[in-house]
């Protein structure tokens, strides 16, 4: 058993010395943090002002197009206050605008005292946000008065970035996003249409709000033709039945559905992802190591110490200590982010949910079986996996020879991440059921159905099995290791293969 200890320990402290495995636990809080705020950020700031023309030909759409668009922008300021508002800078800058609100302080935008004083761009420390679109005049030398064909042609070179527009004052130079036509008659005849210019075919934001305001002043104009009130149509579609999520595994009085019960219910397919990841870069170190040390014939040097049966569990061994530090720290980073995100939710500009739900994230990981589980699936899919990677290495000597054979293992590794998406909808329906007891599958299913409290006859069966799979596995590939770890040459074939599991 020493011997066992002793080769599992010089392989974590091989791994452990490498520049990668340091990389791979400190980037994984970088990627936590960059993935959960780049989106924000680039939402608010990755995508410049789009300027855009707009013509009327009708006449009769410019004006609540505009008032539309300059309603979103006033929503998108009073919001943007809000925010401001909740920081201790904006706090003493708004000082007189505040309202004592039933929770928290709230900024007081429609009932404030001092309207006149509430220039928002003026507010120190205060930056507004820029505006999504903006609309400009049309370009020098286009009369807005000629025909359609006429105009759009005299549009092409700004529409295509050849020539930029006068400075703006959200831009230096900027360049015509989108130009918008609405032709004579729009809504009278089948045949009118709104012309939607744009090089930009993925941000369709303009041309969907456009569409959407002609679209309920047509429908106004056939209400009030019809004779009926458009106000009183529009209270009755905005009537919605009330309902309320209930879960009949909850406590007796604490039965709704919350924000942090959505978490639970999806937190398990992140630790599916997570286990994924740490199963596959762990094996693959595995791997790496044994065809290494094979081609370097560094391993005639260990087996004149140790036995092939000894030499096969300490480098699984060594290698799941190896990941098991890494879990460790990936799952205490997770923590750290949480923690580190409260603590400046509640003190800065961020959302006033962000707090909340970094508490409702730590507080799922502590409580239940979610962190337990993870635990014992890496383990226990570990052994299956890392066992048929160590077995690939020792009947290769080169990388090239071990991709020819990981094509089938990776196919069986991607099944899982096809599941994934499903699972959460019928964690305890067939499909699931029926993965759950596939033991290749097994780590990853139930660790996605966790959540949803599937059968405990389900979860010591499936478990039972993989734990009886492994113990097979390492029977099997142990047979295999002993005879190919100092075979030289090309790969064995199947039946070969199999003639040494069964002793021949």
């Amino acid at each position: 058993m020493k011997y066992i200890w002793r080769v599992g320990w010089r392989e974590f402290a091989e791994n452990a010395r490498t520049k990668g495995f340091w990389l791979g636990i400190l980037l994984f809080p970088i990627i936590i943090v960059v993935a959960s705020t780049v989106p924000v950020l680039l939402a608010a700031k990755g995508v410049s002002t789009r300027h855009f023309v707009l013509v009327d030909q009708d006449g009769s759409f410019a004006e609540r197009i505009r008032k539309d668009l300059a309603a979103r922008q006033q929503g998108e300021m009073e919001e943007a206050l809000s925010t401001f508002a909740r920081s201790s800078q904006g706090k003493a800058a708004l000082d007189g605008f505040m309202t004592n609100g039933a929770s928290s302080d709230a900024l007081d935008l429609k009932g404030r005292r001092r309207a006149n004083e509430t220039n928002a761009p003026q507010i120190m420390g205060f930056r507004p946000p820029r505006p999504a679109w903006l609309e400009v005049p049309l370009p020098s030398g286009i009369d807005a008065s000629a025909s359609s064909e006429a105009m759009e042609a005299g549009l092409r070179p700004w529409l295509r970035g050849e020539r930029t527009l006068p400075p703006s004052p959200a831009s230096p130079q900027p360049q015509l996003f989108a130009a918008v036509v609405i032709p004579k008659g729009l809504g009278a005849t089948n045949d009118a249409a709104i012309r939607y210019w744009s090089d930009n075919l993925a941000d369709t934001g303009l041309r969907d709000a456009i569409q959407r305001i002609v679209t309920e002043d047509l429908r106004g104009r056939e209400y009030r033709a019809l004779g009926v009130d458009p106000a009183v149509i529009a209270r009755v579609e905005a009537r919605r039945a009330p309902v309320t999520s209930l879960n009949p595994r909850k406590a007796e009085g604490d039965e709704r559905v919350g924000t942090k019960d959505m978490l639970r219910q999806w937190a398990p397919s992140f630790f599916v992802y997570l286990l994924w990841i740490s199963i596959f870069a762990v094996s693959q170190m595995l791997l790496n190591s044994v065809i290494e040390e094979k081609s370097n014939r560094i391993i005639e040097v260990l087996l004149s110490s140790v036995t092939p049966h000894e030499l096969m569990v300490g480098k699984l061994l060594g290698v799941m200590m190896t990941g098991g530090v890494m879990m460790l720290a990936w799952v205490g980073s997770i923590f750290g982010v949480g923690a580190l995100v409260a603590w400046f939710a509640s003190g800065s500009t961020a959302p006033a949910g962000a707090a909340t739900m970094a508490a409702d994230i730590t507080g799922i990981l502590k409580a239940g079986a979610l962190l337990p589980a993870f635990g014992a699936y890496f383990i226990l899919g570990y052994i299956a996996y890392a066992t048929v990677f160590l077995t690939i290495g020792s009947l290769c000597n080169t990388l090239k020879d071990a991709q020819n054979l990981m094509g089938p293992v990776m196919l069986v590794l991607m099944v899982p991440l096809f599941l994934m998406p499903f699972i959460p909808r019928d964690p305890n329906g067939p499909i699931a059921t029926v993965a759950s007891w596939i033991p290749i599958y097994t780590p990853f299913v139930m660790m996605n159905r966790i959540g949803a409290s599937p059968p405990w006859l389900e979860v010591v069966g499936t478990g039972a099995l993989l734990v009886a799979f492994d113990v097979f596995l390492l029977w099997a590939c142990g047979r295999i290791f002993r005879l190919a770890i100092l075979r030289t040459g090309q790969p064995p074939k199947a039946l070969e293969l199999l003639r040494w599991i069964q002793g021949r």
